[in-house]
């Protein structure tokens, strides 16, 4: 392998290098370098959506997902005229607006994606974010998890959109209106989670340190704040399967769907069936439990 295989491709109107396009990314699940660049490209109206105008974190595997990582925060160099970035906090992030700079990070073997939770230049959050988190490798009680805190989520007015992490885990989303603080999410996030882990002691827990935990699921309302990131949605994951952080339906959940079962070989069928389901919900009216929990 002393020669590195080379071409360009042209995408709205901007030329990218892609390099090694042969070069397994996901050896065990047979994705190259050239079948990422066409998944990414298919993924791109849904993944963008969540990286527009976000600082961007991603994690890189230069030799797949068998070898060495490194999570990338400064934009790599040199960097392209079409890429865009901004500097937060002494670091220039990429802000992944549009198809070219995400094929242009593809091609560097970027293979997460982690957006601020905060458009550039706010402190205000995008969305809210409940972080469930195993505490085991294998946690076949997650599904059920998550339709609990659903549920709950429900039960005070607000509708939430489950999706996989792509690792072990599953985020619950719910879409809100421009204004609320992290500090108040927060605040309705260690009232729900204090519920759900009193009424199901066993499966729940608010404990930080996974030393604490034993074997019950972290409910992580903490991860979600400014200067802090969680997987984008459709973002794909460094993980064996090459799967893809997926929004779910709550029919989904209901019937104990794996984890595993969305990757880059089959989420471009499913999105062309199912659309965005984090689009479909409406921004919720968490301001008036904020509200009320600000009385008590």
């Amino acid at each position: 392998m002393a020669h590195t295989i080379k071409g360009t491709i042209m995408i709205d109107g901007m030329e990218i290098t892609v390099t090694n396009p042969n070069k397994p990314l996901w050896p065990e699940a047979g994705v190259t370098k050239a079948i990422y660049l066409q998944k990414l490209a298919a993924l791109a109206p849904y993944l963008l959506t969540y990286t527009s105008n976000r600082l961007l974190t991603t994690i890189r595997y230069p030799h797949g997902v068998d070898g060495e990582f490194f999570y990338q925060k400064n934009a790599p160099e040199p960097l392209p005229a079409f890429v865009h970035t901004s500097n937060h906090e002494g670091i220039n992030y990429v802000v992944m607006n549009k198809l070219p700079e995400l094929l242009w990070l593809g091609n560097l073997a970027s293979l997460e994606f982690h957006p601020s939770l905060h458009a550039v230049g706010s402190h205000l959050p995008c969305e809210w974010m409940i972080d469930l988190d195993p505490s085991q490798e294998d946690e076949p009680r997650i599904m059920q998890a998550a339709q609990i805190v659903g549920e709950t989520l429900t039960s005070l007015g607000l509708r939430s959109v489950p999706k996989t992490s792509g690792a072990t885990g599953v985020q619950i989303i719910v879409p809100i209106r421009q204004g609320v603080t992290f500090d108040e999410l927060r605040d309705i996030g260690h009232f729900v989670g204090k519920y759900v882990t009193q009424k199901h002691p066993n499966l729940f827990t608010l404990e930080r340190l996974k030393k604490d935990r034993g074997d019950r699921i972290y409910f992580d309302y903490l991860q979600h704040y400014g200067g802090k990131t969680l997987a984008a949605p459709y973002t794909p994951r460094a993980k064996p399967g090459g799967t893809v952080s997926t929004p779910l339906t709550w029919d989904e959940v209901r019937n104990d769907v794996s984890v595993k079962d969305y990757h880059l070989m089959n989420i471009v069928e499913r999105l062309a069936h199912m659309g965005d389901l984090i689009a479909a919900v409406e921004p919720q009216p968490v301001e008036l439990i904020i509200q009320h929990l600000k009385k008590k």
